[in-house]
C-alpha cells in the first residue's frame, strides 16, 4: 500500500501537530460566497472549492481579543477537563488525532495540557474528515503504521447538530470493515451544546475564541478540499497554506494565552473531571429537535441549510450566504461578534427564546434568489 507523507504545513510548530494534508497553495481554489452556494445547492460538494478567506475589520478583531482575554480561563478549564478523561481512558498511548481545521487549536491545547500536567508529549495529527465523503483513510493508514499500538483520540472544537459525529461513526464503520481495525469514534470536543458526545469540557453553547476567525486562528491553514482534479486515491485530502496572510496570523498567540492559564485551573480540572465519572452521560442528539423545528417554523428547504450554535453561526456569516439568525439571547456575551457580523451584512437577527442554543444561522436558499 502506498502511503502518502506529510508536508510542513502551516504555522504551528511541528511538536504541536504534524497536518496528513496535500498542500495545494499554488492552486486557485477560491470562489465567491455566491457562486459557492450555487454550485453546493445545484449539487455540488462544498469541499470542492473554498471560500474566500474573509479578513475582518479591525472591530471584530479587537472583539475577538477583549472576548479571548475575558474567557481564555473558561476555554483553559474546559480543555483541562476533556483532556483529563481522554488521559483516564487511554493513558499514555493515546494519539490525539484532531479533525482540520477547527479541532488543530484544540487538538494543540489538550496535548499541551497533558505535557504540563503529566510530562508525556502524545503525537497529535491533524486530518481531514468531510461531510457525505467521508474521513482520510491514507491518514488513517500513515498514523497507525507509525504508531501501530496507539489509541486513537478523534478531537474537535465543538459540536452543532451533530453532522460529524454521525460522519465519524460511519467511517470507523466502514474502516472496521474494509481493514478489520477497530477506532473508537467517541469525539472529544471542548463544546457539546448539541449533545452528540460523552467526551467534552461544557454543554453550554459558549464562544470558543477560535470559531471567531479563520485561518488566522488556525495556522493559516484553510478548510480541507477533496476534489479529484487535484487529490489522487494515494493522495491525503488537501488544503492550502496561506503564507500571504502571515502578519496577520494569531495561531500561535492563542495558544500561548490559553496554555498560559493551564497551572491556574488544573485543581479544578481534575475534580470536574472526577465528577464526570460519577454522571450517566447520555448523548441524544438534542440539536436536531431544534433544527427539525426550525426547519419547519421557517419552512426551510433542507436541515443541511440549519446551523445551530455560536461556532457553527459564526461559520455561516463568516463562509455562506446567511437568510436568518435566530438568537434565544442577544445580550450574551458570546453572540456579540454575531451581532455585529450580522449587521456588516445586512442580515435579520429573529429573537427566538425556545432555543436549545444560544443561536442558529440559517443559509439563505440561492434557488429563491434565481429564480
Amino acid at each position: 500500500m502506498t502511503i502518502a507523507t506529510p508536508v510542513k504545513m502551516g504555522t504551528y510548530s511541528c511538536e504541536d501537530v504534524v497536518f496528513l494534508l496535500k498542500d495545494l497553495s499554488d492552486i486557485k481554489l477560491e470562489d465567491s460566497s455566491d457562486n459557492r452556494e450555487r454550485q453546493i445547492q445545484s449539487g455540488g460538494h462544498y469541499s470542492e472549492s473554498l471560500p474566500i478567506e474573509y479578513q475582518p475589520p479591525e472591530k471584530y478583531v479587537d472583539l475577538f481579543w477583549n472576548t479571548l482575554h475575558e474567557y481564555k480561563q473558561k476555554v483553559a478549564l474546559c480543555v483541562g477537563i476533556a483532556a483529563e478523561q481522554i488521559f483516564k481512558q487511554k493513558g499514555r498511548n493515546t494519539i490525539l488525532v484532531s479533525l482540520a481545521r477547527a479541532g488543530t487549536p484544540i487538538g494543540i491545547l489538550m496535548k499541551r495540557y497533558l505535557k504540563l500536567r503529566y510530562g508525556v508529549s502524545l503525537p497529535h495529527y491533524s486530518i481531514s474528515i468531510i461531510r457525505d465523503r467521508g474521513i482520510d483513510e491514507n491518514a488513517i493508514h500513515y498514523i497507525r503504521e507509525n504508531h501501530p499500538e496507539g489509541n486513537f483520540q478523534f478531537v474537535d472544537g465543538w459540536t452543532g447538530k451533530g453532522a460529524i459525529s454521525i460522519e465519524l461513526t460511519k467511517a470507523c464503520i466502514e474502516y472496521e470493515q474494509k481493514y478489520g481495525v477497530r477506532l473508537d469514534d467517541t469525539l472529544a470536543v471542548l463544546a457539546d451544546p448539541g449533545f452528540c458526545t460523552t467526551l467534552f469540557g461544557t454543554r453550554e453553547d459558549f464562544l470558543i475564541p477560535s470559531a471567531c476567525l479563520n485561518s488566522t486562528v488556525s495556522g493559516l491553514v484553510s478548510r480541507t478540499v477533496l476534489n479529484e482534479k487535484y487529490i489522487t486515491k494515494d493522495d491525503f485530502h488537501g488544503a492550502k497554506f496561506y503564507k500571504e496572510l502571515i502578519n496577520e496570523d494569531v495561531s500561535n498567540e492563542f495558544i500561548n494565552l490559553i496554555t498560559n492559564e493551564f497551572p491556574r485551573i488544573t485543581e479544578e480540572a481534575v475534580k470536574a473531571s472526577l465528577q464526570r465519572d460519577k454522571e450517566v452521560l447520555k448523548t441524544g442528539f438534542l440539536g436536531m429537535e431544534d433544527v427539525k423545528k426550525i426547519q419547519l417554523e421557517f419552512n426551510v428547504e433542507s436541515t443541511h441549510f440549519i446551523k445551530p450554535g455560536v461556532g457553527e453561526t459564526t461559520r455561516v456569516l463568516l463562509r455562506r450566504i446567511p437568510w436568518k439568525i435566530l438568537m434565544r439571547d442577544a445580550s450574551s456575551p458570546f453572540v456579540q461578534h454575531i451581532l455585529m457580523l450580522a449587521e456588516e451584512k445586512g442580515v435579520e437577527v429573529v429573537e427566538y427564546p425556545e432555543l436549545n442554543y444560544l443561536c442558529c444561522g440559517i443559509i439563505k436558499s440561492v434557488k429563491e434568489k434565481d429564480k
